[in-house]
């Protein structure tokens, strides 16, 4: 059985291990009542969620407009710090949380995942005139991390002689290494490519190391809604499938993007199965 294989039968087994509690009032059928679909977004984490002209806009935000035109209802985007992404499912305060999400077993007890739409790995990004190339270079060097993430216990894991600095977003944890506060920033890689992007002088910096983790990224929704979870899985797929994903991904990543990153490299498959 193939690596991508192997993720998939698990990501399936951890979606079928939630119990069966069917809600008799699914948010699916708020959402259509309501005419509008709540999104949480990042709005300092291009190219995922960021503010462009007042307007929160991203490759995140494009996967949930598809979800808002599949029910027929308009898209609300709302910002969300990474702190308080899960509080405002289980507040009731968004419909989903549409950033840059890591499904583990901790948020799992808490709320719904989708199915897995992106996958990542933490990395560092550092000064290129630093010399920096791995983890073991920041022995008793500081590292920005953002706040309510789980960088900051697998930098500790790796390197528990570097000092960890934390900020409430990640453009405060980039500014740190900007202003020389910090010696690097750690954070899943392509949001560091995003940051790194948009700066001034981009070629000034470098994201360097091996992957220390695994990020595949779900959408979050609220516990045990499993019309409002297989509808939103469906839609994934049908986005998967049409080469709507793609699209959007090429939108925000494809050649000739400030966040140029080719599919090829990002290695990713969606874990589908058929919608008959």
């Amino acid at each position: 059985m193939g690596f991508k294989a192997f993720l998939c039968l698990c990501a399936i087994a951890i979606l079928n291990s939630q119990p069966i509690v069917y809600a008799t009032d699914s948010s699916l059928d708020k959402i259509k009542t309501k005419g509008y679909l709540t999104v949480g977004c990042k709005q300092d984490c291009p190219p995922f969620g960021f503010n462009k002209k007042g307007d929160i806009v991203g490759f995140d935000v494009d996967i949930c407009r598809y979800i808002a035109e599949k029910l027929g209802v308009k898209l609300k985007v709302v910002p969300v710090a990474s702190d308080m992404r899960v509080k405002a499912i289980t507040d009731g305060l968004i419909d989903i949380a549409a950033s840059t999400l890591t499904h583990t077993k901790e948020r799992d007890s808490l709320i719904d995942f989708s199915i897995h739409y992106f996958r990542d790995g933490q990395k560092l990004l550092v000064r290129r005139s630093s010399g920096m190339k791995s983890y073991s270079d920041l022995t008793d060097k500081s590292i920005s991390v953002p706040r309510g993430t789980a960088t900051e216990n697998r930098i500790k894991e790796v390197q528990p002689d570097a000092k960890i600095v934390e900020f409430d977003s990640y453009r405060d944890c980039f500014l740190a290494l900007k202003q020389g506060i910090v010696d690097a920033f750690t954070s899943d890689s392509m949001i560091l490519l995003g940051l790194k992007s948009q700066d001034d002088n981009p070629q000034d910096y470098e994201i360097t190391g091996e992957f220390l983790s695994d990020e595949p990224y779900g959408l979050g929704i609220i516990h045990n809604d499993s019309r409002w979870r297989d509808f939103v899985n469906e839609c994934l797929i049908e986005m998967w499938n049409s080469g709507e994903w793609l699209r959007i991904y090429n939108r925000w990543f494809g050649p000739g993007t400030k966040y140029e990153y080719s599919f090829e490299q990002l290695d990713f498959e969606m874990c589908t199965w058929p919608l008959q």
